[in-house]
């Protein structure tokens, strides 16, 4: 090995030197001729689910640092957390492009690619060209314009895929139906079947188009604002062909503590350190903002969502667990500025931590749900896109949402309480349906928390009031977007440079294409 490094750093030095180095041969030389070049594409599409799952790295800094935080889900005090005083991180705001590019999209579009010319695998690649748009679509939502047609295409079609032109965001979303809709259609009972190293259906392949079409109601509806007549025609043909109807057919992603990364990264922020995670007592608490939500409608889930007051590395019989003595962590405060409302502050552990149960290290990872499904089919009839009942989606979606939770292993509440809390809403007699709709669908996307923050940005529900952190980097508002991966800047400039010359400059502040 270490003649090897002197051969190849004398190689290098000569190419520096002569400057007519064959750029060929150096890639060449770094290359195993003995390597396997033939890997199991379904073992490919399995990894590429759980890295769309996504690791501690990622999911930490976008999850959770900043959605759950500006969203007000979730509120902390430690400096370190973003999201709910408008800080700029750039490790933070660029972590799920650094990840996900070179890692869910490489992988899936291997998949999509080498296998696109085989009917055999038509559903391996029908499901990675579905994970691939999922994922892409999240990407977009987080930062705007981005590399669509060559992403993730560097390592298979050459160094013309190197340095990837960035698409606008309208047309990536154009792109996302096109590939969606051609993935659903193209599922096939004669092919391979997809088996257990389908990780999110297990080779169901009714499940698969019902998730297809509920990722396709969910573009249609983000672009709403900007292109109402696309949307409602993608919307229609979606719902039509039939969406996820019931919680057994929810895009959640079963994690069983296996090899190769299949771990809740939600559970590895915020868990308890002894079951594997790390800084659950520190790191996040409920929002005062949501917990008072809660309390004001009476909501069952309250005690599923939280665990109780006190410190959850403690014995649980010091918790208290009194649902009527639970209290929510103001957003936009450090230990320091806490003290400007609360004089008297001595210890986070005043505040409601998260439920240990639904953050352990193998409950599942929501992709999208029934609950969603019926609250967005709830817009849609109050828009008049549709002739179904408005309020019978919306009860069914507030039904779907609390019994959800049983896929975390927790007690979900009574049908009786949940009948209460839905007559309480009063929904049939209101004139602020699309503000219901929106605020169910918020507590719905709990955990979900990027999910949340894009239905709030496109709907402006539930109304948030913005913090005032005196560092803040946003001028005291809530950010429109996460500022692009800093090594784009050095490595991919002129495609940077195009991106931001015709979205708008790379802050927070900057509005994506459907954020109208």
């Amino acid at each position: 090995m270490k003649i090897y490094k002197k051969i190849l750093g004398v190689t290098l030095l000569s190419c520096f030197a002569l400057s007519s180095c064959d750029e060929d041969k150096l890639i060449e030389l770094n290359s195993n001729k003995n390597a396997s070049t033939d890997i199991d594409m379904s073992y490919l599409l399995a990894y590429g689910q759980l890295r769309v799952a996504g690791s501690r790295f990622e999911s930490w800094r976008t999850n959770l640092i900043y959605s759950s935080t500006m969203i007000q889900h979730n509120a902390t005090l430690q400096g370190y957390w973003s999201g709910d005083k408008y800080y700029y991180n750039a490790s933070y705001s660029g972590a799920y492009w650094s990840t996900h590019f070179s890692d869910a999209i490489k992988l899936l579009t291997e998949v999509v690619d080498k296998t696109a010319d085989d009917a055999d695998l038509a559903n391996i690649h029908s499901a990675a060209q579905i994970m691939r748009a999922f994922d892409l679509h999240r990407m977009t939502d987080i930062y705007g314009d981005i590399p669509y047609k060559q992403a993730g295409r560097g390592t298979i079609d050459g160094d013309a895929n190197w340095f990837p032109a960035y698409e606008t965001q309208e047309e990536v979303y154009s792109l996302l139906v096109a590939d969606i809709k051609a993935a659903r259609d193209s599922f096939s009972d004669s092919a391979k079947n997809l088996g257990e190293q389908d990780v999110l259906f297990q080779g169901d392949l009714t499940k698969w188009k019902k998730f297809a079409n509920a990722l396709l109601m969910r573009v249609a509806l983000r672009m709403s604002n900007v292109d109402a007549a696309t949307a409602q025609a993608v919307f229609t043909e979606a719902a039509t062909s039939g969406a996820i109807d019931s919680n057994d057919a929810d895009g959640f992603l079963t994690q069983v503590l296996g090899t190769g990364g299949d771990t809740n990264y939600n559970g590895t922020s915020l868990a308890m350190s002894s079951e594997g995670g790390g800084g659950g007592d520190n790191n996040a608490k409920v929002s005062k903002t949501f917990l008072d939500w809660m309390n004001a409608n009476n909501d069952p889930r309250k005690m599923i969502i939280v665990g109780g007051v006190g410190n959850p590395y403690n014995d649980k019989s010091t918790w208290i667990t009194d649902p009527e003595l639970q209290v929510g962590l103001p957003n936009g405060y450090t230990t320091t500025t806490i003290k400007n409302i609360v004089p008297d502050f001595v210890t986070v552990d005043d505040y409601s931590f998260i439920n240990p149960d639904i953050i352990n290290l193998d409950d599942p990872t929501p992709f999208i749900s029934y609950a969603e499904v019926e609250f967005m089919l709830a817009e849609a009839a109050v828009k008049g896109w549709i002739t179904t009942d408005s309020e019978t989606h919306f009860s069914n979606g507030i039904n779907a949402a609390m019994n959800s939770w049983a896929a975390f292993g927790v007690q979900t509440p009574a049908q009786a309480d949940i009948n209460a809390y839905i007559e309480g809403l009063g929904y049939a007699s209101a004139d602020n349906k699309l503000e219901l709709i929106g605020e169910q669908y918020w507590a719905a996307t709990y955990l979900n928390h990027i999910e949340s923050w894009s239905n709030w940005r496109r709907t402006g529900y539930p109304a948030l009031t913005p913090t005032s952190d005196p560092n803040n980097m946003t001028g005291g508002t809530i950010p429109r977007r996460l500022r692009y991966y800093e090594n784009e800047i050095g490595t991919n400039p002129e495609n940077y440079k195009t991106a931001i010359a015709r979205q708008g400059a790379d802050l927070m502040t900057t509005r994506i294409w459907w954020d109208k």
